[in-house]
Formats: C-alpha cells, sequence, structure tokens
C-alpha cells in the first residue's frame, strides 16, 4: 500500500449522513474532501497524501462526530478489521435495554397511576397527570441507552449547524421531558435507536454479501517444492510461477494455469456459472472457485493480490463512492426538506398561542411531532440500501457492476451495440480453408500468413498461427513488422515485402482478379471470414476462417427486446457479407461492418444522439473507446482478463450472454424499488404533517410510523438479494 495513504476503521458508519459528517471535519485536516474516499460495506475511510497528517488527530477529528475511528488492520485473507464486543454488539445491547427499560416503566406507570383511565388522558394518545419519580428515574435511563449513540452525533450537527436527523430526534426528546410526556421521550428515544439498528443491520446484511467473496479464497496453499515434497503456506507469499496442489472438493487458492490433472470446477462464485467446467492441462484456474472430483497440480500466475478474486474485490468496494443518481437527489431534497420542516414547527410552536391564544403546550407538542416527523431517515435510508443490495446480488450473479450510475443506468438503455467477435461469435474462430493462388504450394501461402500474424493478438491471427503449427508449416522468419489497425500486416521476409490482410486492405492495395473477388465475396457470403496473403503486387492466395455463432445469441436478442431494448446494432471490422450472415443467424438486421476501432466510436455516437442512453457490448480491450462513448460500457467474458475489468462500466465475469437481459431487468427492478421507497416513505410523512397540523398525532405514534416505513423500505431494498 502507498505509505501516503491512511486507511482507517470506522464504528458507526452506515449510512450518507455520516459520510457526509465525516467530509466536513476530516477533509479541512486532510487538504479537501478529493482526497477522501469511503468504503461503506467495509466501514473504511481512505485519505491519500496523508504524508503530514497526524494520524491522532486525524482520528480525534472522526470522534468529533461522534463517530470512532481505529487504524485498519487486515487479519489474514478475510481484510476485516479486529472489533470487539462493544462493537459488534453495543448498539443492539443498548437498545433492547431502551426498549425493556421503557416497557417497565410504562408498567410502573399504569400500576402508580391506578389504572388505564387515569393513565391516558381523553384522547387516548396523550398521558395526563404527573410522572412519579420512581418513573421517570426508569424512562430516564431508557432515554439515555436509545440516545447513548445519537447524543454525539446530534452535538456535532448543532456545534456546525447542520441538522439532522439525530438532532431533530434529540430536540424532540428533550422538549418531550420539558413538557412532562416522559413516556413519549423514552418511547421515542427507543424507536430511533431501533430504528438505527436496523439501518445498520441492513447495511450490514449487504456488507456480509459482498464481504463472502472476501472469503473465498483459502488462507492456506500448498506448494510443491521441486523435489515433490508438499508444505503449506499463506497466499500472500506464495511467488508467481510456484507449483501447489488442490486437492478434490478444495477451494483453488491462487490464480494459475493447471499443469496435471482434470477434474470440473464450479466457477459459481467468480462467474455466476451455474454448471462445472471442465478443466484440464493449460486451462486456466481462479482463485476462489471449488475443484472438483480429481487432484490439480497448478502453476500460479498471479500473486494473490492480483488475482481476479481480488480485483472483483477492490471493485466491489470502489464501486461504493459512486453515488447513483436516485441517492444523489435523495441528499438533495433532504437539506432541503428538512430546514423547511424546522421553520414550520417553530411556526406551529409560535403561531397558535401568540395569534390563536391556544395553550403553550399543546403548540410545543404538535411542534415535536413535526420534529419527529421531519426526520428523513427513512427516506435517507431507501437508495444506499437498495444500492448496495443491488451490487452485491449482481456480484454473486458474476456481474461487476462499477458504481451507484451503473446500477441505474441500464434500465434505462434504449439502444444496445454489440462488437461481433467473442461477443456474438465464440470469438474463436478457426482456419476452414487454404487457398493457394498462381501456383503457389499451400504450405507455403499458410506459412507466410502465419509469420506475419506470429504478433499479433487478434482472434483470426491467433487461429491462423495455431492452424500453422497443427500443421506443421515451417515458419518464415518475419522482420519489420507494421500493424495496420483494422486493415492487416506488412513485413519484410528475406529482404521482400509480403502482406496479409482483409478484402478492404486488398482493394486499397488495387490488387486482384474478378476471379478473386468473386471466391472474397462467396466465403463473405457463407458467413466466413477471408483473409488474403500477397508479396509485393502479388496475391499468393488466401484463408477463409469461420466462428461459430453463441448458441444463445440469437435467444438473448430476442430476450433483450422483451426486456424493452428497442434498437440492437452488430458492429464488426469484418466484411459485409460475413457481418449479414452472422446477423441473419441472431435476428439483428442492422449491422455496422468494415469498421476501424475509430468508426465504432462515431457509429456510437450517432446512437447516444438519437437514442441518449446506448449500451455497448464488446471485450473490455479493442472496443475501450466505443465502449467509453456509450452511456454503459459492458465487457464480456472478463474474467482473467485485468483490462476488461477496468475498460467496463460493467464487466460480465463469464462469457454468458444471458447475463445482458439478466443486468437490465435486475438494474430496472432496482429503479422501481428504490421509486416505491422513495413514494412511500414521503406519503407517510405527508400523512403525519397534515395529522400534526390538525393535533392528531403524538409523538410515539409519528416515530413508529417513521420506524415502520424505516423497516418497510430496508426489507424491500434486500429483496434484491435473493437470487432472481
Amino acid at each position: 500500500m502507498d505509505p501516503d495513504t491512511l486507511t482507517i476503521r470506522i464504528h458507526g458508519m452506515d449510512c450518507a449522513e455520516e459520510v457526509a459528517a465525516l467530509k466536513r471535519e476530516v477533509a479541512p485536516l486532510v487538504g479537501g474532501e478529493e482526497r477522501l474516499g469511503f468504503d461503506l460495506l467495509r466501514g473504511r475511510m481512505t485519505v491519500t497524501g496523508a504524508g503530514g497528517v497526524r494520524v491522532e488527530e486525524l482520528l480525534a477529528r472522526v470522534r468529533a462526530t461522534g463517530m470512532r475511528g481505529e487504524l485498519w488492520r487486515d487479519d489474514g485473507q478475510t481484510g476485516h478489521s479486529s472489533t470487539g464486543w462493544r462493537d459488534r454488539y453495543g448498539r443492539l445491547t443498548l437498545t433492547v435495554s431502551s426498549g425493556v427499560l421503557a416497557l417497565l416503566g410504562l408498567i410502573a406507570h399504569l400500576s402508580l397511576a391506578g389504572g388505564l383511565t387515569n393513565f391516558l388522558g381523553s384522547e387516548g394518545a396523550r398521558i395526563r397527570g404527573e410522572v412519579p419519580g420512581v418513573v421517570r428515574v426508569i424512562y430516564g435511563f431508557a432515554v439515555v441507552c436509545g440516545a447513548w449513540y445519537v447524543l454525539p452525533k446530534a452535538w456535532f450537527a448543532l456545534r456546525r449547524l447542520r441538522p439532522d436527523m439525530n438532532l431533530l430526534m434529540t430536540i424532540a426528546v428533550i422538549g418531550a421531558i420539558a413538557i412532562g410526556e416522559w413516556f413519549e421521550a423514552a418511547s421515542v428515544s427507543f424507536l430511533f435507536a431501533l430504528s438505527l439498528t436496523l439501518e445498520a443491520w441492513s447495511v450490514g446484511r449487504a456488507r456480509r454479501a459482498v464481504e463472502a467473496l472476501l472469503s473465498l479464497a483459502p488462507a492456506v496453499v500448498r506448494v510443491m517444492d521441486p523435489e515433490g515434497s508438499v508444505r503449506e503456506t499463506r497466499p500472500e507469499v506464495v511467488p508467481v510461477g510456484s507449483r501447489f496442489l488442490v486437492r478434490p472438493g478444495e477451494r483453488i487458492p491462487l490464480d494459475g494455469e493447471v499443469v496435471s490433472g482434470s477434474t470440473q470446477v464450479n466457477q459459481a462464485p467468480i462467474t455466476g456459472e451455474s454448471a462445472p467446467v471442465e478443466k484440464a492441462a493449460g486451462d486456466a484456474v481462479y482463485a476462489g472457485t471449488v475443484n472438483g472430483p480429481g487432484a490439480l497440480e497448478v502453476r500460479s500466475t498471479r500473486p494473490a493480490g492480483e488475482t481476479t478474486l481480488a480485483h472483483i474485490i477492490r471493485m466491489v468496494a470502489e464501486a461504493q463512492r459512486k453515488r447513483a443518481p436516485s441517492e444523489q437527489w435523495v441528499d438533495r431534497f433532504a437539506r432541503v426538506y428538512t430546514p423547511i420542516v424546522i421553520g414550520l414547527a417553530v411556526l406551529v410552536l409560535l403561531i397558535p398561542p401568540l395569534a390563536l391564544r391556544q395553550p403553550f403546550g399543546d403548540s410545543v407538542y404538535r411542534s415535536l411531532v413535526l420534529l419527529v416527523i421531519a426526520c428523513p431517515c427513512a427516506l435517507v435510508i431507501s437508495t444506499p440500501v437498495s444500492i448496495v443490495a443491488a451490487l452485491a446480488a449482481s456480484a454473486r450473479h458474476g456481474v461487476l457492476i462499477k458504481g451507484g450510475p451503473f446500477v441505474e443506468a441500464p434500465a434505462h438503455i434504449k439502444a444496445l451495440a454489440f462488437d461481433k467477435t467473442g461477443t456474438l461469435t465464440a470469438g474463436k474462430p478457426a482456419v476452414a480453408e487454404v487457398v493457394p493462388l498462381n501456383g503457389r504450394p499451400e504450405s507455403y501461402v499458410l506459412g507466410v500468413a502465419a509469420a506475419l500474424e506470429s504478433h499479433s493478438d487478434h482472434p483470426l491471427a491467433a487461429a491462423i498461427v495455431e492452424y500453422a503449427r497443427t500443421r506443421g508449416v515451417p515458419r518464415f522468419e518475419a522482420r519489420d513488422l507494421q500493424n495496420l489497425a483494422g486493415k492487416g500486416v506488412t513485413a519484410e521476409i528475406d529482404g521482400t515485402e509480403y502482406w496479409v490482410g482483409s478484402r478492404q486492405y486488398l482493394e486499397e492495395r488495387g490488387r486482384g482478379a474478378e476471379e478473386l473477388h468473386k471466391r472474397l465475396v462467396e466465403a463473405g457470403r457463407t458467413g466466413k471470414t477471408a483473409v488474403v496473403v500477397g508479396r509485393e503486387r502479388e496475391v499468393l492466395g488466401l484463408l477463409t476462417l469461420t466462428d461459430q455463432v453463441r448458441p444463445a445469441a440469437a435467444r438473448v436478442v430476442q430476450d433483450l427486446r422483451e426486456a424493452g431494448v428497442e434498437h440492437l446494432v452488430m458492429l464488426t471490422g469484418d466484411n459485409r457479407p460475413t457481418a449479414e450472415a452472422i446477423g441473419r443467424q441472431v435476428g439483428i438486421s442492422e449491422i455496422a461492418a468494415e469498421l476501424l476501432p475509430s468508426d465504432k466510436v462515431t457509429v456510437v455516437e450517432r446512437l447516444v444522439h438519437r437514442y441518449k442512453s446506448v449500451g455497448m457490448v464488446g471485450d473490455g480491450i479493442n472496443d475501450a473507446p466505443a465502449m467509453g462513448r456509450a452511456s454503459v460500457g459492458i465487457a464480456m467474458g472478463a474474467i482473467g482478463s485485468d483490462a476488461a475489468i477496468e475498460a467496463a462500466d460493467v464487466a460480465l465475469m463469464s462469457d454468458d450472454l444471458e447475463k445482458l437481459p439478466w443486468l437490465i431487468r435486475h438494474s430496472r427492478r432496482t429503479l422501481a424499488i428504490i421509486r416505491q421507497n422513495i413514494a412511500t416513505s414521503l406519503t407517510v410523512k405527508a400523512i403525519f404533517v397534515a395529522l400534526a397540523f390538525w393535533g392528531h398525532a403524538s409523538l410515539w405514534a409519528a416515530i413508529a410510523a417513521d420506524m415502520g416505513v424505516s423497516l418497510l423500505v430496508i426489507f424491500n431494498a434486500l429483496r434484491l438479494l435473493r437470487r432472481a
């Protein structure tokens, strides 16, 4: 880790309001908010460029907000900071104590009052008469237990003149005590504490759903020494290239390549694939996946901190820093809404007794009810819990979403552009035919093509090189290779210029007879890709390659249309006849063919101009410019590819196309739940504001309603954690 970066564990950071309080207090010390990062899921605050900041002063600023901080300590593979009994059970214990004491106080109060009739006022909601001293003591302890975690944050809000829910509840409790409503004070204190406990629990449940990823990689690796002995050690000390043993049924501890053995591996924890995947020598395996019936000898290919699983964990944690549009709207609304209701409470407090000569005590009570209603607790909770749950659910399905904005964005997609190779097709073309021309032998044409393509990472090039290898064709020594983006490759062999390229490149060179062009057109019409091989001004021959359409492609295209995506486009650098043949197979009629990378960006820009919200699906590397221009960039089959994970807004960790319609439906389901939560919160508050004005709402009923709505929005949001 960077020595100028500090990571602080924050106890009590469970919602956006607490993050805002930390920003206000800590940012001036460290040089601005841009140096602060918050991981709500794991309760962490990261300070970058903290070389000149004293840790003691930083922790003191955290304490000033009513929260508690400590330096982050990693515990083995989990990354959890050690927590004591107080941190795990302190809030719950005080909340339960507050509720029990409030109930005991109520029983004692009923007993000493001589019955329910004497206990209640005429409206049946307000308590009448003097509260006995012993009952006040019991209620007082109930208030203290309920407000224990609230008071420090309320004091911070008061000092900063930034009213929040903690300050509003504290004022309401103090006001209720001041007018003799001890039971109501205890009830409000307990119910608000219960609401905060439930909020912490809900975030904790979503947190645990993501942190389950952290425990996927085992804490021990069985490393095989050169002499054949096996020793157990921690994954973080195993160097790249080491061989390790994985027994049947064990989790694989590191990314690697199978050296010997064959088995089936359950990759569901990483990719969301439902069926185990066959693995044999030469295949890649990933940390956190589960070995099947066979033992494997694996050579590690990455250190523990750079595995695919580690990248996923980091990306999910960083996703918390990117706030969804709904979350930002709720924050803006709450900042305006809370002061307005406080102003209304002041008016309710002053106008009736001064202008209408109503009893001052009733006005105080009504204004306190209004303050309780003003608490935006359920409203503030509604969105972040939904976003966290959505991120956790998508990670479990093998869909890595890079933040709140990209949870909501797929719901709005009207047009979707697909790269052909590796997305709609398997991305593993194979040579179908070698056609030598002008009397050249087939081995000569294939050898030249393999020599020129040997340094390219394009799937077509890899297929040609592999085909030449299996045929035992001697490879020529090529020098001065030049890659012509989207067109072909040129190089020198024995001092003579050779070239390999597409039909477009052939036409640019002005080469080829009518018969050759007919062959190229026929190859395209049958869905094959043709690669032309030449020397200076002579055409030596051509190779045709085929790429199989994914079996699920046509079904997914139809499913996307049913999910509401209006327009589908296929983008490819292949020639138009080949592209149209693939398009017919999958059911996409709009084809943009023979494109360079810059051309794909132009097509996506046109789609954005027309449809506003556009998704681009590609491999996350070659299509990065077009993905960056789209509203949502989606990387297919990102497992094992750091670049793919980094480039996209959403990374599908397996090659499963059916994750695309799932993503769109998941995004719409999340957005629907957020809207339901916001509407429910505002509706209940509007009802109680009206009741408060008419004097028909009590303090305990108002906080009970607020807690009920908080419960409702929490459980509604947590529905997203269920497997769809």
